[in-house]
């Protein structure tokens, strides 16, 4: 094991003496370093060049006095463990040399007790050195602490509850007096006007999450209103993190914001997407009105049209009946007249099925799955558990517009082989899924920005107040699942 290290200072002009001095401590385990000074000069220039572990002086030198040596330390402000040690010091002047800030005294002839003397200095030395290095610490923290208290926008605090429920701040950043128009000092001095300033329909609300998060000793996170004495109201966010006291109160260490900037713009956010809701709804309903206008003059109209020549053409057919070439001319024409016939009613069915108003949702989607797999080949299997289903009316033609965006995405995306259907009323739901045993669909076709397919039918339920997803199958394919109330929320539809 090592010896312990240890510098001396001795002010002391007998080399003898300090030898002596020297070597008891040597004995007594430590590994010296000394160095031995006589005047004044040599004493100032030694303190300058390094610093020491102890002082050691003489009482009387030539031209010199251990009570000089000692005024000289303590003007340069060291704390330095400084005993005097002497062959010829009485009482009187040795109290005086201990009042003017030596640690001890001891005579020459008797040192028995030089070294426990210097090990106890040594250590009140030691102490003294940690306590200001802890008090150092702690002014540094607190100054750190302050500056990033004050210049935070927001007001940092603590608040205790006791478990009466009474309530204080023990600190309070400076903010607090442009956050409550109230100065720090007036708020932690009065045991009432935080909560007089809280509205009092959300005062309640802050004494059940600081009652609940007291007992839980959780995070204090509270949202509520508070009446400046200007009377503007302030939304404010308190967030705080819990510490139990030793008398069982609860303090919390925290922030509070003025959130009233935020909070409005997530109202003026909400009412727009409110708005922007009603617009999509309205556009729907101006489109499927267009849509029912344009099929009822193809199906009207243009179908009239379209059955009036045919039957001229039959007429005209029927008097062609010497001339084969015309005839034959005649019949060509008879069969486009009744292919145009057809694609006017199927482009009818598809703008506005007639079906679906007079024989409900379930017939109309099982019509056109028909006529899909009959127009390209692609077998469509149909379930549908409940034929009676009885949906409003914007929910019908959502439903049955988003059956028909999910059919055309399967023929142009899926490579698939086969489709299968089902259609059920769960409670007061309406779900449709539509799987297919394609290729499948990847996570990042979905997130795809000129979706606007996927986009339109999310639109749709979500204006019903319902939902749809998109994922792929195992192992291969893609489903869609939607799902929607059976009766739409109803929207006001303001007329232009």
């Amino acid at each position: 094991m090592g010896c312990e290290p240890l510098s001396i200072l001795l002010i002391e002009d007998n080399e003898d003496d300090a030898y002596l001095l020297i070597s008891r401590f040597r004995r007594a385990g430590y590994a010296v370093e000394s160095e031995r000074v006589q005047t004044r000069e040599e004493l100032e220039a030694a303190l300058t060049r390094r610093p020491w572990d102890l002082l050691l002086s003489d009482y009387r030198l030539p031209g010199f006095s251990g009570e000089a040596a000692l005024q000289l330390v303590k003007s340069r402000g060291l704390d330095v463990p400084f005993l005097i040690i002497s062959g010829a010091i009485d009482d009187e002047t040795a109290s005086a040399a201990m009042r003017a800030g030596a640690q001890d005294y001891l005579s020459k002839d008797r040192l028995d007790r030089l070294i426990p003397a210097v090990e106890r200095e040594l250590r009140e030395a030691r102490i003294r050195r940690e306590r200001r290095v802890a008090i150092a610490a702690a002014r540094d923290q607190e100054a750190r602490f302050a500056a990033l208290a004050e210049n935070i926008p927001g007001v940092a605090f603590q608040l205790c509850r006791q478990d009466d429920g009474f309530l204080s701040f023990d600190y309070l950043s400076e903010g607090a007096q442009l956050l409550f128009g109230h100065s720090a000092h007036a708020l932690t001095d009065s045991d009432s006007l935080l909560l007089s300033a809280v509205l009092p329909e959300d005062r309640s609300t802050l004494l059940a999450k600081l009652a609940e998060c007291s007992d839980r000793l959780s995070t204090l996170n509270w949202e509520g209103r508070i009446r400046v004495p200007e009377g503007d109201i302030k939304w404010i966010n308190v967030r705080g993190t819990p510490h139990r006291l030793g008398d069982g109160s609860t303090r919390w260490d925290g922030v509070m914001w003025n959130i009233s900037l935020s909070r409005q713009a997530q109202e003026e956010l909400a009412t727009s997407r409110t708005r922007l809701a009603e617009l999509s709804s309205h556009l729907q309903r101006a489109k499927e009105q267009e849509r029912e206008r344009i099929a009822r003059d193809i199906h009207d109209v243009l179908g009239g049209l379209l059955v009036g020549i045919k039957i001229e053409l039959s007429l005209l057919a029927s008097r062609c009946k010497d001339d084969p070439a015309l005839k034959a001319k005649a019949g060509h024409i008879l069969e486009l007249a009744d292919e145009a016939i057809a694609t006017s009613g199927r482009v009818a069915r598809e703008l506005r099925p007639g079906i679906l108003k007079e024989f409900g949702l379930a017939a109309a989607i099982e019509s056109y799955a028909e006529d899909f797999s009959h127009r390209f080949g692609l077998p469509c299997a149909i379930l549908c558990a409940d034929h009676d289903i009885e949906t409003g009316e914007d929910t019908g033609i959502a439903v049955f517009r988003i059956f028909q965006e999910a059919l055309t995405n399967v023929l142009k995306h899926a490579q698939a082989k086969a489709v299968e259907v089902r259609l059920i009323q769960e409670e007061e739901d309406i779900v449709l899924q539509v799987s297919d045993d394609g290729i499948g669909i990847h996570r990042r076709d979905l997130a795809k920005p000129h979706s606007f397919g996927l986009r339109g039918m999310n639109e749709r339920a979500a204006s019903l107040g319902g939902s749809v997803a998109v994922r792929p199958q195992t192992p291969h394919g893609t489903e869609l699942l939607l799902r929607v109330p059976r009766q739409a929320p109803g929207i006001t539809d303001h007329d232009d």
